[in-house]
């Protein structure tokens, strides 16, 4: 395995984690934000343009709903 791989599978892993754990925290969101941006930055390294695309919407997407949780406390 090549550090790059190891860093996608880090990266997906800790996002999949922080999404399934959202509803607890808001450092959950932030986690799951960050990770996603991380992911697209593997998907980029990797050529990986598709995914990229994907994991930086999600990112985007974590970012906004960690907007509306700060908004609505």
């Amino acid at each position: 395995m090549s550090v790059l791989t190891i860093f996608g599978l880090a990266a997906v892993a800790v996002s999949l984690v922080c999404y399934f754990l959202q509803a607890r925290s808001r450092w959950w969101v932030l986690g799951f934000a960050l990770s996603c941006i991380l992911g697209a930055v593997y998907g980029f390294l990797a050529n990986w343009y598709w995914f990229s695309l994907f994991e930086g919407i999600w990112a985007v997407r974590g970012f906004i709903r960690l907007y509306q949780q700060s908004r609505a406390d």
